[in-house]
């Protein structure tokens, strides 16, 4: 047994992907996964988001909020966040912790977002992609890119396996296989081929790799 069979519920019975349980738990163990780095690097992904003041912003299964809150930073004070996960017992633990007003959650999965189509200015995601099996990713994805408006902004991370082979079996070990071998590499193709452009990448250190694109225009021009 993991640690991952600790921090995740069963399947929900609204997606095929496993959920997180304990808020308390998780957000402890991440705080000590990341080595003392975890709010240098989701402060860096909200600005990397290119979320700014008066933008709607949309957090795609966004555990306890911890991005969200920093996200509905960047948007003050005119804009907002909105986290959905499909795990209620989370979603209680991210209402709890938030402070901001502009900052607010749902229940939601990631494969079938119900939001309008353009709806949102910005769309992120963090270290959920992988909680999803492989076929259901594309859907996600494409679901992300349905609700941005044009010239909207996406930002998605997810974890980035080591490449030192002791720490990847200890990743293994801890985590589970899913993780020693989530193919991150792929998610800018992934990304590409659901219809944005500006498709760039970059790592922070120590475990996040992060992609970000923006949704063309109908003319075929993006909001800079």
């Amino acid at each position: 047994m993991t640690i991952g069979h600790f921090l995740h519920a069963d399947h929900s019975s609204d997606t095929a992907g496993t959920t997180l349980d304990n808020g308390r738990r998780y957000d402890r163990f991440t705080s000590l996964f990341f080595v003392g780095r975890r709010n240098h690097v989701f402060t860096r992904l909200a600005d990397l988001s290119g979320a700014r003041p008066g933008d709607r912003v949309l957090d795609v299964g966004c555990g306890t909020g911890y991005l969200t809150r920093r996200l509905a930073a960047a948007t003050w004070p005119k804009g907002s966040a909105l986290g959905i996960d499909p795990s209620p017992s989370i979603l209680d633990h991210a209402r709890r912790v938030a402070e901001a007003g502009n900052c607010s959650f749902a229940t939601g999965v990631a494969e079938s977002l119900e939001a309008e189509d353009e709806s949102f200015d910005v769309v992120a995601s963090s270290l959920m992609l992988h909680h999803l099996p492989h076929d259901l990713c594309g859907k996600a994805v494409a679901e992300m890119y349905r609700v941005l408006r044009p010239g909207g902004r996406l930002l998605i991370a997810d974890f980035r396996p080591p490449t030192n082979p002791i720490i990847s079996r200890a990743i293994g070990a801890l985590l589970g296989q899913g993780m020693q071998h989530n193919p991150v590499h792929m998610l800018g193709t992934l990304v590409e081929r659901t219809g944005f452009e500006q498709v760039t990448g970059g790592d922070l250190w120590p475990w996040i790799h992060y992609v970000q694109a923006v949704k063309p225009t109908a003319s075929g021009q993006v909001d800079t």
